[in-house]
């Protein structure tokens, strides 16, 4: 990766669309590839990356099962009063984590809270990829771009989108360089509804329009969200002691995740997949 980590921005401006899902298990997957990763939280309200982090280490401390583990850097909300200066400061702090940990890591994986935030913006012109989970919802899709309601086209950009543009632009001024922009379907339902089939058909023609690449994301599976007071993923199950019987279901959920990393053209992550691809299904 010549000598610097790649950066890999979980980034959507609507809380709940599933960036921390996609951030835990994109960081355990580059692990189990050999990788070495860190991780930085920038959602100081939330801190679920971060608290993710804190319970895998702990399950390790209890268990004594050697489960793969990311350097976590902390940048911490500024306390000071002028709004100026406290974004200043927050953004000097990013830059001074990412420095830290790209000596230390081969990906870095930020997680962006649910909203136009300074930092967040700050951070995604440090993006070489940018993961934007969508919830399958028209409602979430209006944040990409605005549909004419009877021929169903794009009339223009959404406020999401333009923002994307704008820090494009930015970073190539910044660092001389692109964002790959991956767009990913969250939580899809197994059932098939007019709403799943208008995505289906809408989001293939706004990536031409938009400039990002699309990707399916997860299913709507319990398994992503169970593990999480243990701070274990999916991956984990067979190694992490817990005595979770792989089913159907499971499996299903490991080549979503499989399927995920190989499609976001990751360095070096698809000469290293079948590491993760062996496990027999049932």
């Amino acid at each position: 990766m010549a000598g610097r980590a790649h950066v890999v921005v979980i980034g959507n401006e609507k809380g709940g669309s599933g960036k921390t899902t996609v951030a835990m298990h994109l960081a355990v997957g580059l692990l189990r590839l050999g990788f070495r990763v860190g991780c930085i939280d920038l959602d100081h309200r939330q801190q679920s990356l971060a608290r993710y982090v804190a319970n895998r280490l702990s399950w390790v401390e209890r268990t004594g099962v050697a489960l793969p583990m990311p350097t976590q850097a902390v940048v911490r909300p500024s306390a000071l009063d002028l709004k100026s200066e406290a974004v200043a400061e927050e953004q000097a702090a990013l830059d001074a984590a990412l420095a830290e940990l790209a000596g230390a890591a081969d990906f870095i994986v930020v997680d962006c809270p649910g909203a136009d935030a300074p930092l967040s913006r700050h951070a995604h012109t440090h993006a070489d990829t940018l993961i934007t989970p969508l919830n399958d919802s028209l409602l979430d899709l209006d944040l990409l771009g605005q549909l004419d309601p009877v021929s169903r086209e794009l009339k223009r950009s959404g406020v999401y989108s333009d923002l994307v543009w704008e820090l494009r632009r930015e970073r190539r001024a910044r660092h001389k360089s692109g964002i790959d922009w991956v767009v990913t379907r969250s939580r899809l339902s197994a059932l098939a509804d007019r709403n799943k089939q208008m995505m289906a058909d809408v989001l293939p023609q706004m990536q031409r329009i938009l400039g990002f690449r699309l990707a399916e994301g997860f299913g709507e599976r319990v398994i992503y969200r169970y593990m999480f007071l243990w701070g274990l993923t999916v991956l984990d199950v067979e190694q992490a002691g817990i005595g979770m019987e792989l089913t159907r279901s499971h499996h299903s959920a490991r080549d979503e995740v499989c399927a995920l990393l190989a499609n976001l053209w990751l360095p070096r992550v698809a000469e290293r997949l079948d590491r993760l691809t062996k496990s027999p299904s049932p």
